[in-house]
């Protein structure tokens, strides 16, 4: 586990499959745009940039093509952390989602469990998972296991103790708080769910959602852990104030880190801290 003066690893979570292009112009959707905002946050102090993918709509997609070439440019253009999203939109077939490490990215998103979503189901039923996990291990992909709820953290111990470990041998973790169906966005939560975790977790992290970005970024802190921020996340800097850029809430992060005494993780350091797939 973490303490207070581990290097902090930033994560940015740029677009999301939620928001709207309309709603939201400055939202990276193109490939070109997404590019530009990764070497942004990498310049910021980001090590990892956690992908969505659109069309030419603007609108969410997991087509492979799109997903490979991604991959390529981010890692051709930084040096960032590459991880997908496995959970796509919460409209995707899981047949889609499986086919995401076809992409070789080094890392997935790996989300234990399934959780109402507002109004909509994210669904990550028990067989799903086990398939994803085990097709993350056959393909040397490290999974960042995605935990929506107090249940999920249960479910990481049933996962590892019936298939073993991940690819690399570190068990990574973002504990995502806020979602209006899943754990509140709170320290109170926070620390109920780190305490749980399971001991084979190495390292884990904190997104907060909307209004409980900063609560929870500031305990995930306090904690000794990890931040994960993006314009997926939260649209405002503070009431009425609208976010430009990710470079922003990365920036955000890095001074939150400082006052915690926490530098910036290198993209090196992060591939180390996760052991993910030599490049």
């Amino acid at each position: 586990m973490l303490t207070m003066s581990a290097p902090l690893l930033i994560t940015v979570a740029p677009t999301g499959a939620e928001t709207a292009k309309a709603d939201c112009p400055q939202l990276p959707t193109t490939l070109e745009e997404l590019v530009a905002t990764a070497k942004e946050c990498r310049a910021a102090g980001a090590a990892m940039i956690h992908v969505h993918i659109r069309d030419d709509e603007h609108r969410p997609t997991l087509d492979g093509t799109r997903l490979k070439d991604t991959v390529d440019a981010l890692r051709s253009e930084t040096d960032l952390v590459v991880q997908l999203s496995t959970g796509g939109s919460v409209h995707d077939p899981l047949e889609s989602r499986l086919k995401v490490l076809d992409a070789a990215p080094d890392s997935c998103s790996l989300t234990m469990g399934t959780t109402n979503f507002g109004d909509d189901v994210f669904l990550n039923p028990w067989p799903f998972i086990c398939d994803l996990y085990q097709l993350s291990q056959e393909r040397e992909v490290v999974p960042e296991f995605e935990l929506f709820d107090l249940g999920h953290v249960h479910a990481l111990s049933r996962l590892l103790a019936k298939f073993g470990l991940p690819y690399g041998g570190k068990v990574h973790v973002d504990l995502v708080m806020g979602v209006p169906g899943g754990m509140p966005g709170t320290a109170d939560a926070l620390v109920a769910a780190v305490a749980a975790l399971p001991a084979e977790v190495t390292s884990w992290g904190a997104t907060g959602i909307g209004r409980s970005t900063l609560s929870v970024g500031l305990a995930s802190l306090a904690k000794g852990g990890h931040l994960r921020v993006g314009m997926e996340d939260v649209l405002t800097l503070a009431k009425g104030v609208p976010v430009e850029s990710n470079a922003q809430l990365v920036e955000r992060a890095v001074a939150m880190g400082e006052l915690a005494q926490r530098t910036p993780m290198t993209p090196d350091q992060a591939r180390a801290l996760l052991n993910t797939r030599p490049l």
